[in-house]
């Protein structure tokens, strides 16, 4: 990936049903694939049979790496909790790995694009949620997906 783009959007408020867990830098791939694969299994599909489906992290401590991990999807099913995806502006990234097996690669770099060179220089600052939001794209020979990253003006009044 090198040619990143962001489009700022706005969104409106979405529940999302689906599991937590607190995870980190260290552990969130495999957090990621534990906790997709117990959403599945409870709604008894397998992945990709799920559409849209989304992962979405919040509350990101810089000091420890540490934050809040979500998957989930638009079903409902006894078991999952709501999850809310506020209204708001939003920065998003159309991510597109070379291989399907680069996902993690790719979202690590469209994240730090986002937060160490488009955000500096953008007059947003970050609020703290970011999700990943698969569809029907993320599947076959050229998958993508997007990333949004909630965002506010720095300056307001201005």
């Amino acid at each position: 990936m090198t040619n990143l783009e962001v489009e700022l959007t706005v969104i409106e408020a979405q529940t999302v049903f689906g599991l937590s867990k607190p995870s980190n830098d260290r552990t969130v791939a495999e957090d990621v694939k534990a906790l997709s694969a117990q959403y599945h299994r409870l709604l008894e599909k397998t992945s990709g049979e799920i559409l849209p489906f989304f992962v979405l992290s919040r509350n990101y401590d810089e000091a420890s790496g540490d934050f809040e991990l979500s998957v989930g999807g638009l079903p409902e099913a006894e078991g999952l909790e709501k999850i809310l995806l506020p209204a708001g502006k939003y920065a998003k990234i159309a991510v597109k790995p070379k291989l399907r097996f680069l996902w993690g690669p790719a979202i690590g770099e469209a994240k730090r694009f986002l937060y160490t060179k488009w955000l500096p220089a953008s007059g947003y600052e970050a609020l703290n949620l970011e999700y990943e939001f698969h569809t029907g794209r993320s599947m076959g020979k050229n998958p993508s997906i997007d990333l949004y990253f909630a965002i506010k003006d720095k300056n307001p009044s201005a």
